[in-house]
């Protein structure tokens, strides 16, 4: 807990905490300006969500493709509920955004031509063209180790790995931020950071599913902080479920990137081998993630199954292994050769859609206080997030922050002492334990209640297991010194309470929010909105 104000070292000119595409793009922009940054990985500089991404990054390249026909994409996967300006204002920047990543040096696949569309475009599920640039089938490797190179090298970025962020520091009576605090995996210490601006890249919250497509990270904790800090959040009921995430006992998070069905793989029933998505689409296996999901999950439902197959037999193996040798080379160390044999696949918990509500600047209501990528509700994704519209908005996002943090930073004060962080009446738990079972619990509840269909005695079910584990986990907060693991309980469940709360107010069935009990999607389409109460 903070304890009495004390002199704080020389702040920075902006605290980026999260190094996924968002926080290391935002980092470079400000800092090849002149700006001094501390950029905050909660692990290795190297990890979280973006080093995970495989499909692509959208953007309007091809002569036979339009801005329009983008924007139309994407708020038809969005289920009418995207916020059109937000929509165009994303989409006109991912041209822009894709040659900034190759005069940084990230190297995307080529077009076998080379001439008239010097990139390769594959299409994935909801686009109408080709327009998913990528590196083979890890586009977030590619992007992530080459941006996360150029800021451990830059001199006005200081990288600060294993650090996890414990809350932020804000006065409350301005309603403005002045750092954070930070915890040290390592020594175990917590220091308080201050800055002129503070920018949440953390990502999402889909670690409070029990399964998920992100082994790492993704803890909601940046949504929570916003949350205690006074931020409105919105439309966090629409977690995306990622339709094809491997089943396999020894890789339960490894996806299988969207693109494979882009390019003509085919969604079986196992025992029989039948295609199923005809039956539920006309888009069959190229409809948006919602109704894949909905679908397998229906069909694993009906007939009692495990998982289905993913088929892609059918194409040539060459083909296969040139454009995703990532995936090809995974499942075969697992004894899996997907050029001859389908692909055992069941859904996971992969984006959340809604977050800490923010302008086209990417600023909250929090005064110097930022949220780009994931943890952030622009209005671009809507009910549904499009696929590979997730790596463009952290790009075009961290862009205009960084445009509006470079404007204004001139007219912000420096801020003010900070409270040291206060350890001194608190003692060591002999009972970690406690934290691993409601870690446990939490995403095993949030699965079986809050998945992928749900109903309001599921929901109501939910809530209650919430608030039994939010006393719990508070009481233990404020009497043990704190872990990585109980930091991330604490904001998992914080963000465990926004989706149920959220999906509570929603009586209609709308995107990726399915409900038995109100199936039917209303006329309007309308946001859902929280506001803290505190």
């Amino acid at each position: 807990m903070p304890s009495a104000p004390t002199s704080s070292a020389t702040p920075y000119d902006v605290l980026v905490l999260g190094s996924g595409a968002a926080g290391l793009s935002l980092a470079l922009r400000l800092a090849q300006k002149g700006r001094s940054v501390m950029l905050v990985s909660k692990s290795k500089l190297e990890s979280g969500s973006t080093l995970w991404a495989q499909g692509g990054i959208s953007a309007v390249l091809d002569e036979n493709d339009s801005l329009e026909n983008h924007v139309r994409d994407t708020l038809v996967a969005g289920g009418g509920l995207c916020d059109e300006e937000a929509v165009r204002f994303t989409v006109e920047r991912g041209p822009g955004c894709i040659r900034w990543l190759l005069a940084q040096g990230v190297q995307f696949t080529r077009d076998e031509e080379g001439k008239q569309r010097p990139l390769h475009l594959t299409r994935e599920g909801g686009h109408s063209h080709r327009r998913v640039v990528h590196a083979a089938d890890a586009t977030g490797r590619a992007v992530e180790t080459t941006l996360a190179s150029l800021a451990a090298h830059h001199p006005n970025i200081t990288v600060r790995e294993r650090a996890v962020v414990v809350e932020l520091i804000v006065d409350r009576a301005a309603k403005r931020a002045h750092g954070a605090y930070l915890f040290d995996r390592d020594s175990g210490e917590v220091e308080a950071v201050g800055a002129k601006t503070v920018a949440l890249c953390t990502g999402g919250a889909n670690q409070v599913y029990l399964y998920s497509s992100n082994p790492f990270g993704a803890s909601g904790d940046g949504i929570a902080m916003a949350w205690r800090a006074g931020c409105r959040v919105a439309n966090m009921e629409f977690m995306q479920f990622h339709p094809t995430c491997l089943y396999h006992k020894d890789s339960r998070s490894f996806l299988l990137t969207e693109a494979l069905r882009g390019e003509g793989g085919y969604l079986r029933i196992p025992t029989t081998g039948e295609r199923f998505m005809p039956r539920f689409d006309s888009r069959a296996e190229l409809a948006p993630r919602d109704v894949v999901a909905r679908a397998i999950d229906h069909e694993m439902k009906r007939l009692g199954l495990r998982h289905v197959n993913l088929d892609v037999t059918h194409l040539p193996a060459a083909f296969i292994k040139e454009h995703f040798p990532t995936i090809y080379a995974h499942c075969l160390e697992l004894g899996l050769n997907i050029t001859r044999e389908p692909i055992p696949v069941v859904p996971s918990a992969h984006f959340t859609c809604g977050g800490v509500i923010t302008d086209l600047k990417a600023r909250t209501e929090v005064d110097g206080l930022y949220a780009i990528g994931e943890v952030a509700c622009t209005g671009l994704h809507g009910a549904n997030r499009l696929a590979s519209n997730s790596l463009l908005e952290c790009l075009a996002f961290a862009e205009s922050a960084a445009e509006d943090i470079e404007q204004s930073l001139s007219k912000r004060p420096a801020p003010p002492a900070l409270r040291q962080w206060d350890a001194s009446r608190v003692t060591d738990s002999d009972e970690d334990v406690v934290v691993s079972h409601n870690w446990l619990e939490l995403r095993t509840f949030m699965w079986d209640y809050v998945g992928i269909v749900r109903t309001s005695k599921r929901l109501e079910r939910a809530m209650n297991r919430i608030e039994v584990l939010k006393r719990e986990i508070q009481d233990y907060y404020g009497n043990y010194k704190i872990t990585a693991h109980l930091v991330e309980l604490r904001n998992l469940v914080v963000c465990a309470e926004l989706i149920v709360r959220s999906a509570m107010l929603r009586k209609e069935s709308r995107g990726l929010h399915y409900t038995l009990d109100y199936p039917q999607t209303l006329p309007k389409a309308e946001p859902t909105v929280l506001t803290p109460s505190h």
